[in-house]
């Protein structure tokens, strides 16, 4: 009778249909897509390497000011944040794949277009607005989307891997269009990033999957489910889930704090770094190089934060790495000169260690208060994070042009820092994981 009632179970599993049985691969296919967001990223980040390799060359040949090219600098990394939540959205409704290789079209279609500028708004238009939609739908929202969707094991490890994709294109971007200004001028160097951005599409419509149940896998390390129907009203939810959490406290200290990271890394050292080394006489392509070096070793950091974020409380990394990251930038002005000295170095290694190894812990406290609605939650902390650096981007070329100098940038970022570290250790703990809505 027992035997009877096995061999009837192992029929009817049999007959469930494919997509409902899940299947356990050798290597699971979670990690093919991360691989493919990887490289998505990196193609995607490319056009980020130019900014601060361009200020000069735009301010001899056209003769713009530092700060009408940091204001289009400024315009590209505010969209990039402010488009990053709808993006989650979007890719709900929509799909990752379609969200993301349309994405991609735009930066290229931006980048491409900027070699026939001839006025100050093209440049605000093709860096700022076509770049900073296309960039912002490839924002750290679309890894934690990705993170959420397929992984339930690893997330810090997986985190922190995506997180450091943005560096690896700076790593491979930064020298290669260095070395093509120096050489050939801004025009080629924009066309290369153009084509980067088209190279990435085919990858992700061919290996790109929305969601786990569309293999008939669950995600890793947890149990199959259905995928859930698209999401209608992206716009309106995304809307929603800002006004919910930002009527909780901690909301608003994860925000304040990716601010200030952003102003830190992507409005001053990404933007300015390269122009302030050419103010102290070092040559564009060493100054590009070290910029490199730090892509180096943001990659190391950041991994090495998904894994102690899988392991120690997320609001004491945040402080230690603020508090850390300022001293850092105190020491630059005495630091700089026309060649790279062993100080110069420690601090690029530091720095880099440092760079982006806040955004493990941040999208871990996210995803501890706000649950379901942490990928949009934390597309909103990104906003602000990328509105730190716009500001940052357009006062540091200001600053430049008022003052002649980029020391007071340097400093007041490094207090800012200190602000940072000291609102981390204030965020409370979650009791427990919650969708906005519902709290």
């Amino acid at each position: 009778m027992t035997e009877t009632i096995e061999s009837a179970a192992q029929d009817d599993d049999r007959r469930q249909p494919r997509e409902a049985r899940p299947r356990r691969p050798r290597v699971h296919r979670a990690w093919l897509v991360a691989a493919v967001t990887f490289v998505t990223i990196i193609g995607g980040a490319a056009f980020n390497s130019l900014p601060g390799l361009l200020i000069d060359p735009l301010h001899d040949e056209f003769g713009w000011s530092r700060g009408e090219i940091g204001l289009a600098v400024s315009i590209d990394m505010a969209l990039y944040g402010l488009t990053a939540p709808f993006a989650a959205a979007l890719m709900d409704r929509f799909g990752i794949r379609r969200v993301v290789a349309t994405a991609l079209t735009m930066v290229a279609a931006g980048a491409l277009a900027s070699v026939w500028m001839t006025a100050s708004w093209q440049l605000m238009i093709y860096w700022g607005l076509l770049v900073g939609l296309g960039t912002g739908s490839m924002a750290m929202a679309f890894a934690a989307t990705v993170t959420n969707r397929w992984f339930v094991a690893r997330r810090g490890l997986v985190t922190g891997i995506l997180t450091a994709a943005g560096a690896s294109g700076q790593l491979v971007f930064l020298p290669l269009c260095a070395w093509i200004v120096d050489r050939h001028g801004w025009e080629p160097a924009s066309i290369t990033v153009a084509l980067a951005a088209l190279v990435v599409v085919p990858f992700v419509w061919l290996l790109m999957r929305d969601h786990p149940a569309d293999v008939g896998l669950a995600p890793y390390g947890g149990t199959f489910v259905a995928k859930p129907a698209p999401a209608r009203g992206a716009a309106r939810r995304t809307v929603r889930v800002l006004f919910d959490a930002a009527r909780t406290g901690p909301f608003w200290l994860l925000a304040g704090t990716f601010a200030i990271c952003g102003a830190s890394t992507n409005g001053l050292i990404r933007t300015h770094f390269v122009p302030y080394a050419h103010d102290n006489h070092m040559p564009i392509t060493t100054a590009a190089s070290l910029l490199a070096v730090i892509g180096v070793f943001d990659i190391i950091g950041t991994i090495f934060s998904g894994w102690l974020t899988d392991r120690f409380d997320a609001r004491r990394l945040l402080a230690v790495y603020y508090a850390l990251r300022g001293i850092s930038l105190l020491f630059l002005p005495l630091l700089m000169g026309p060649e790279v000295q062993p100080p110069m170095i420690f601090f690029i290694v530091f720095y880099g260690l440092d760079w982006v190894a806040t955004v493990p812990p941040t999208l871990a406290l996210c995803r501890e208060q706000y649950g379901e609605d942490s990928a949009i939650v934390f597309g909103w902390v990104l906003a602000s994070h990328q509105v730190g650096a716009a500001v940052v981007a357009f006062l540091g070329g200001v600053a430049r042009d008022v003052f002649g100098s980029y020391d007071v940038v340097w400093y007041a970022s490094g207090a800012l820092c200190a602000v940072a570290a000291l609102m981390s250790l204030v965020i409370r703990r979650a009791r427990t994981a919650k969708t906005v809505a519902s709290g």
